[in-house]
């Protein structure tokens, strides 16, 4: 890397000492010969360094200046350009005082020579990575709306991931429309399940669609219930803009999306409006502003005759349906038993659409002759039967056959609990079936049962960034993403029995029209152990009663900026796990909390993007609660604000997870009583500069994660108290600049973290070695080198160096 990009965070300061210093020398090099060969050497040293020096100084105005680093040199630089003007008072054959400075003289050279090689270099790489940071601090903000599609490179497209078959000459009869003149908005129309997002993703990649459009191509998912102002929010955030004015209605959204479009630069703009259902089409004309080189792209399933310039996307013909069947159902070798005729058979009924091809491909893979015989039998004789998106949900459902895996069947049903077109964080889900199906807590089932309904292309599990050497059981940056189509048909499968009798109730409500069920008895029983509500934004919290006293997992989705829980929570008493999911843009305030001091069995609570004043507003304990997650919230003072003492609210409160709360600044000294806690996990929270003393008292603790606390400087010396401590996580701890000196009284840590910690370079302590059951360290290859004298103590350990796996998936949306 350049030193001028390192540099350029030093300063003026550092600038001005070393322009007095270098003149210094430039006018003293040829008068004091006694010192002549050390004085050349260093004249040469530094004007190797005056390019970098004047880029510092030309940048320093805008950059913060890390005067911890540089306060030494500079000190130093002064003392040697003093140093060196005494220099020139000194007669040729004074030899006493050329042995007193010479070696001052060669200090000087090697300070300023290691400065350069080693500081400048760290610096640079720590720069770099707060400036990552600071970037992926605006992407937080961006995608805080958490949809799907997510802003990376072309403002919120990503390339498709799976195999892709007959889409070449559609990409170059799409492309070649939308570029023509005349054409402002288009429509891409195609039956549900036939490849148009994909379509568009491959449009987007095109050379020459990014050559056209570079930066102002705009992707926003809209879905069956569009809300304008989220859109535009959306919008603003692709760019990484706020509006001018808070958006208070329709009307303000688009005047605020006028302006933006204005803004952006001169370079034609591409607005693509994805999934537009009917009801909706006046969106796209409402957007359709007059500017120059605007154009507006918009898929459906429907094809709006309003629309002047339209695109039909066909099903595949037969040969790529086959190629794609074959791939999904694993027979591209031609090694197999089933008859060629079955297989055209059934590849033919799926209509040509990619999602049918692959999800019945992938659920026919590896299953025997005779199973593909009784499964054709089933299936009207090979007949196109994938006409519609009715239809394709009866094929769809068809295809569910998990033989006597019921639980992998469950497991998809639930995913149907979650809002549409939105990221399922794989840390929910595991609380969930955790409960629900007794699965183990640390995850691994359920991430196996996720990758199960990947490979059978029913989900879509995106393993976030992971190290070569991740340590395990560490899901929370872990996502599911879903297909609408396949989300519906999870609903369908959900509501196949009346009401009362259902084992999972999902509702979505629009505005206040609640269904008639729940509105027309006013003591609605529910007998569901799942109970799923999600509500919009135009949702006033008006709730009727219900009676739920089997419910063991209630989910609540809503986009409101207050939200009050419903007053049945309180007689939910058989709930085990509570989710509070905010997928509004802004944080919310919770109201009711209160309600939650009635629930003896409610062993596990996870909150996403809301205020929290308190955890703890109830008089009872909660003395079942065993989890608490929270996800970029705003916790505040909400482990302090509480009515009695944390350790007496949550007296068996076994794990905490805080991931992205922005204003965590230092961990509560409350949570330190928590005498049962065993796992505690505060990951992403870029503010969090330190940790109490009081931190030693959780003896019971065996799992503690500061990861990518980037502010964190230090761990207490109390945690050699931690005796129980298994894993310790601190990677990309920035900060960190030395370890604990007496961490060799974690006698059974076995595996240390440790990758990314760019400031510790010093010598491990010496207590080290007294670390006799560590048996694994993840570590960069700077920090690996510390560890080289270690494993002459420690031959079991194993340092493994971390591979660097670039993706973005970990970022939070």
């Amino acid at each position: 890397m350049p030193l001028d990009v390192a540099g350029a965070a030093l300063g003026a300061a550092f600038g001005e000492g070393f322009t007095v210093l270098h003149n210094t020398v430039t006018d003293v090099v040829s008068k004091a010969r006694m010192f002549k060969p050390i004085l050349k050497r260093l004249a040469s040293t530094l004007d190797r360094l005056v390019p970098t020096v004047d880029a510092i100084k030309r940048l320093s105005d805008q950059l913060e200046l890390p005067e911890r680093e540089t306060k030494r040199l500079m000190e130093q630089m002064e003392e040697g350009a003093k140093l060196i003007s005494e220099c020139l008072k000194i007669r040729w054959w004074n030899y006493v005082f050329k042995v007193k400075y010479s070696p001052k003289l060669e200090d000087l050279d090697k300070e300023i020579s290691r400065f350069c090689q080693l500081d400048l270099q760290a610096l640079c790489t720590r720069n770099g990575l707060r400036t990552l940071e600071m970037v992926n601090s605006i992407n937080k903000k961006m995608d805080s709306f958490r949809g799907v599609e997510t802003p990376r490179g072309l403002s919120g497209v990503f390339g498709p991931q799976d195999l892709t078959v007959g889409l070449d000459m559609p990409i170059k009869e799409l492309k070649t429309l939308l570029l023509k003149e005349e054409v402002k908005l288009l429509l891409l129309t195609a039956p549900g399940g036939c490849g148009k997002t994909t379509l568009v993703k491959m449009l987007c990649q095109d050379k020459e669609i990014k050559d056209t459009f570079k930066e102002n191509i705009l992707f926003v998912n809209v879905s069956k219930a569009p809300n304008v102002k989220v859109i535009v929010q959306i919008l603003f955030s692709r760019k990484g803009l706020q509006p001018t004015f808070e958006i208070q209605s329709d009307e303000d959204a688009i005047e605020q999306l006028q302006q933006l479009l204005e803004d952006i630069g001169s370079d034609p703009i591409l607005l693509i409006l994805d999934d537009v259902w009917l009801g909706s089409e006046s969106l796209p004309e409402k957007f359709g502003f007059k500017i120059p080189n605007y154009k507006i792209m918009v898929t459906s399933r429907t094809a709006f005759p309003r629309f002047k310039f339209r695109y039909n996307l066909n099903p595949l013909n037969d040969k790529d349906a086959m190629t794609l069947f074959r791939h999904s159902a694993s027979l591209q070798d031609g090694c197999s038993n089933i008859p060629e005729e079955d297989i055209k058979k059934i590849a033919k009924g799926c209509g040509g659409l990619p999602l049918a091809l692959k999800v019945i491909g992938s659920s026919l893979c590896g299953r025997s002759e005779e199973e593909w015989h009784c499964r054709l039998t089933k299936w009207s004789g090979g007949q196109f039967f994938c006409s519609s998106d009715t239809e394709l949900l009866g094929q769809l459902q068809k295809s569910l056959e998990f033989q006597d895996d019921k639980v992998i069947r469950d497991c998809f049903m639930d995913l149907g609990s979650f809002p549409e077109d939105q990221r399922i964080h794989a840390a929910a889900l595991i609380d969930m079936w955790a409960e629900l199906y007794e699965l183990d807590e640390d995850g691994i089932d359920a991430i196996a049962n996720l990758q199960e309904l990947t490979t059978r292309n029913l989900a879509n599990l995106v393993m976030a960034r992971k190290d070569a050497s991740e340590v395990k059981s560490y899901y929370n940056e872990d996502f599911v993403t879903q297909h609408d189509i396949l989300r519906e048909l999870a609903m369908h499968e959900s509501s196949q029995e009346p009401i009362e009798q259902r084992a999972r109730l999902i509702m979505n409500i629009s505005e206040n029209k609640l269904p008639k069920w729940w509105t027309e008895q006013k003591q609605q029983l529910i007998n569901a152990r799942l109970l799923s509500i999600s509500t919009d934004e135009l949702f006033s919290s008006s709730w009727c009663n219900i009676q739920a006293p089997k419910v063991e997992v209630l989910v609540l989705n809503f986009q409101t900026k207050n939200y009050t829980l419903p007053e049945f929570v309180e007689k939910m008493d058989e709930l085990k796990v509570l989710i509070v999911a905010n997928y509004g843009f802004f944080h919310a305030k919770i109201s009711n909390f209160q309600l939650l001091g009635s629930l003896l069995n409610l062993k596990r609570i996870r909150l996403e993007k809301v205020s929290i004043s308190s955890l703890c507003k109830t008089h009872v304990p909660l003395k079942s609660l065993k989890k608490i997650s929270l996800f970029m919230c705003n916790i505040d003072k909400a482990f302090e604000n509480c009515t009695i003492q944390v350790s007496n609210a949550l007296p068996n409160l076994t794990e905490i997870s805080i991931d992205y709360c922005i204003d965590l600044v230092e961990l509560p000294i409350g949570l330190c009583d928590i005498f049962h806690l065993r796992k505690l996990s505060i990951t992403n929270c870029h503010k969090l500069a330190a940790l109490p003393e009081g931190t030693g008292k959780l003896v019971n603790l065996e799992v503690l994660r500061f990861r990518s606390c980037t502010n964190l400087s230090e761990l207490p010396e109390s945690i050699r108290g931690l005796s129980k401590l298994r894993i310790l996580d601190i990677s990309d701890c920035l900060s960190i600049s030395k370890l604990p000196k007496q961490i060799g009284e974690l006698c059974n840590l076995k595996v240390l973290n440790m990758k990314g910690c760019l400031s510790l370079r010093n010598p491990l302590p010496e207590s080290t070695i007294d670390l006799e059951q560590l048996m694994l360290v993840v570590c960069d290859k700077e920090r690996a080198k510390l560890w080289e004298p270690i494993k002459e103590f420690l031959t079991e350990l194993k340092v493994e160096v971390a591979e660097i796996d670039i993706n973005l998936n970990w970022l939070p949306i």
